[in-house]
Formats: C-alpha cells, structure tokens, sequence
C-alpha cells in the first residue's frame, strides 16, 4: 500500500522529472516547482549548526549570491559564515555599545560592506580591508534601540533605518551622513498632542522601490513614498500613502507590530505582539488616515488572510516568506517552535523545535529550500530538507497550538482610559531615554564623529574574549 509521501512524490515530482528530461520544461523551472513542493518543506529538518557566538543570536541574512551568511549577537560582534560547509570566515567587533539588532550584507559590494543597527541607537557600517582588517564607522544614530535595516534590493548605497525614537532616516553610503525623513506619530484623534510610534520594524517594496514599509507600537502598518521627501533632511511631516490594519484591530489600544515582510508581487506580512499574523493584498489598503474611514468602507474591504498557532509576545519577532514564488509563510514563536503555513490557506505544513526558549528570526535562503533561524541559543541553526521518517507535524501540535493560544488570551489586557495609556506610555518613554543617557554619555556616542573613518579598526578576532554577562529578556529582540 503506498504511503501519503511516496504518492505525493508520484504524482507531483515524476511528471515534473518526465518534462524536464524530455526538455518540455527548463531546469530552472523544474528547481522552482521542486522547491516549493510540500513535500520539500515537510521534510525540512535541521542541518547544522553554527557555533561561535558568546550570547543569543538576533540577526541571520544570507548575501545576495547566497553562499554566504552574516550574523550578529548581544555579544557586539558580527560573524560572517560559509554556511554550506559551516565554518566561519570571519568575526570582527562591530564597535556597538550592546546587542546587535541587525546585520546586513550590501549588495554587490562582494561582501565587503555590512550594516549593523543596535540596542545603542547606533547605525555603523564595517568595511572588510585588503588585510583581512575591519575598519567601521558611525553612519547615524537614534534616540533609543534600532531593530530595523531595510536594504534597497541590488543597490550597493541605500538603505533606511527606523527606532524607537520614531524616526526614519534614509542611507546614501555615497553620502558622508544619514538624511533624517520624518518623525512617526500616532494619529490624532482628540486634543491631546500625538504619540510618538516606537519603530520595529521597515521594510521596501521589491516591485516599486519608492514604497516601504514601517511598523511600530500601534495597529497600523504604514506605506510611504520615498519621493515625498527632500533629500537635505528637512522634512518633518509624516504622511503615509496607504495603511493597513485588520478591521477588528482599528482603534486598538494593546497590539503592536514587531515584524513586516513584502512578498515578490507586494503583499503585506504583518506580524502582531501577542496577536496573529496577516496577509494583505496591495487592493486592501486603508488610505492615508484612519481618521477619514467611513463605516462602509471598513466593511466593505475584504478581509486578510490569518495564520494561527503560534505566540508572539516577549521578543520583537520578525515573519517571513518562504520558497521560490512566496509559497510559504513562517515565523518563529515564544514556544520555541518554526511554524510554516501554506501562504494560499493558512494551512500548517511543518512546525518543529527550533530553539530551548524562543525562535526570534528566520532567513530564507534566496533560491534553495534553506533556511537559517536565530534565537535566545548562542548559535545559529541551518535547516534543510533532509531525509527521515519524522512527522511533518508533532503529535502534540494540538497541544502546543492551544497553550499559545491561551497564554495569548491570557495576557489580554485590560481596557484602560485613554489618558491613562496616554500617562504610561510618557513614563515608559522617560524611562527608556533615562536610561539612554545614563548608561552611555554623550561623550561615547559622539567620539565616532571625531575619530571620523578611522574610529574603530577589528582584525580577525581569533583572540577575542567575551564577557560572561547574558541580558537575557531586557534588550529588545532577545
């Protein structure tokens, strides 16, 4: 009797093999239908480690030809790995005064140029030397943490930065310094002054590159055009194009986004704190403002698609796209747990143990069924489709499913007044940039301004020793 996966196999791959040998399809498509094939991603698995880190990992990112991965740690130090053959090519100190948000690879700079942002407000640059040296840099800075890079696809110059200070700022690396675009406010609904949005997340459309993304501690993710903006840094108005936002999430008071993805053909990812993850098409936009809604036009958007099953609630997780044409939907969750759904249904296709506390972020690999994930673990784990008996879905998913969901509505706040949200929310903020100025002056932040280019030179790090000390759940992302 033949079993679920051979029949699979079957009728899916052969008819596929049939084709491509009798040159009626190109190897290239028959890679992209191989790729995205469920049967694939059932079989994913872990394929290796990478260890070298001397605290939890928060950023994994593949470069642009794929064959070489970047991470950065709470340790300050990024590493650069051939992952394939899991070895480290490279580890240098990034210059950051805390743990590294975000690490990523400019393109077609032969991997010579890499990006880091940090719990210090700090955007640096690292520069690979003829020597094997790394000479970094201060490129711009933020009044609080900063846990979002977004790289303009094949541009080896631009890119942003977002904080939660609220502020954007656009990346020539042409440019001695960085552009200030705008500060992000809550919309005004009353009286009251608007409330400053703390930025987790940017991302830029890959089918029109003057659109991105940003994402922060309200309910709305907001679409700008870069072309609105004067280069010189001037402008101080923030005023989005499009917002999207679940119709039972409009005017919410408890959630958040920690984690934003555009898809190859623009769809929206949006991922919530403590809530579920949603999938918009380019059509179900908001307009500028909540503000000039109408209740017919609420109900009249179609709804989004919902993927369920896992948490998100203690750590700024991110959420991805998976496969060659966005098949795919994953992230990691508070249960330790990679959940993959089928993009079309929301279907749960694979979820698997991928870290002892929490999965923070997942890294698909550009044009293979790899992927790279990142965590509270001090490494970072590979997966690869791999041969094995194992179940695509654990025996106790039910139970894994219902505890993240209860945990979730558990943690259900209660509904306050505005003005009272509006009170804490100014003591959080007084508290973090207290916080800010007490533990690095403004003599440590501004001496990369004097020392200019030459500030902070790294050799290969085969002789560096870490502190012992773990931040544990404090610090942003891990």
């Amino acid at each position: 009797m033949e079993t679920t996966n051979f029949k699979r196999i079957k009728h899916g791959f052969f008819p596929e093999i049939i084709n491509r040998e009798m040159r009626i399809s190109s190897p290239q498509t028959f890679s992209r239908h191989f790729s995205s094939s469920q049967v694939i991603v059932e079989k994913i698995d872990l394929y290796g480690k990478l260890n070298g880190h001397e605290g939890c990992v928060n950023t994994v990112e593949f470069n642009f030809n794929g064959d070489i991965l970047v991470s950065g740690s709470d340790d300050k130090h990024v590493m650069l790995w051939n992952w394939a053959t899991k070895t480290k090519t490279l580890c240098y100190a990034s210059g950051h005064l805390d743990n590294i948000f975000q690490a990523r690879i400019m393109p077609l700079t032969d991997d010579k140029r890499i990006i880091t942002s940090s719990a210090d407000g700090q955007v640096r640059l690292g520069e690979i030397l003829e020597n094997g040296q790394v000479k970094t840099r201060r490129l711009g800075k933020h009044q609080g943490r900063v846990h979002s890079l977004a790289v303009e696809p094949g541009s080896p110059h631009i890119f942003f930065s977002c904080g939660e200070d609220g502020l954007v700022q656009h990346y020539d690396l042409r440019c001695g310094s960085a552009s200030k675009l705008f500060h992000c406010f809550s919309f005004k609904e009353t009286n009251s002054p608007p409330l400053n949005i703390r930025l987790n997340a940017i991302i830029i459309d890959p089918r029109n590159l003057n659109y991105f993304a940003i994402g922060g501690s309200d309910e709305y993710a907001r679409v700008y055009d870069i072309r609105r903006y004067r280069s010189d840094g001037s402008n101080v108005s923030d005023e989005p194009v499009n917002l999207f936002c679940p119709r039972h999430l409009l005017h919410s008071n408890h959630v958040h986004i920690t984690g934003l993805a555009y898809s190859k053909a623009s769809e929206l990812l949006i991922s919530y704190n403590d809530e579920l993850i949603y999938l918009f098409q380019k059509n179900m936009g908001l307009g500028p403002s909540p503000l000039s809604l109408e209740s017919e036009t609420q109900l009249s958007n179609e709804e989004p698609q919902v993927y369920a099953g896992h948490r998100n609630s203690r750590t700024v997780k991110g959420v991805s796209f998976f496969g060659p044409k966005d098949e795919y939907v994953m992230s990691g969750s508070d249960c330790g747990h990679i959940f993959i759904w089928r993009k079309k249904d929301a279907k749960l296709v694979r979820v698997m143990v991928g870290d002892r506390r929490i999965v923070n972020h997942l890294e698909p690999h550009l044009c293979m069924p790899f992927l790279a994930t990142c965590g509270f673990d001090k490494d970072v784990k590979l997966w690869a489709p791999m041969a094995g008996d194992a179940p695509a879905l654990p025996k106790n998913l039910k139970k894994i499913t219902e505890s993240n969901r209860q945990n979730r509505e558990d943690q259900s706040p209660a509904t306050l007044a505005p003005d009272v949200i509006m009170h804490v929310v100014r003591l959080q903020r007084r508290q973090m940039f207290g916080y800010v100025e007490r533990r690095y002056s403004r003599s440590d932040l501004e001496s990369d301004e004097e020392d200019g280019d030459e500030d902070y030179i790294s050799g290969l790090a085969n002789d560096i020793t870490f502190s012992e000390e773990y931040p544990g759940e404090n610090f942003g992302d891990c």
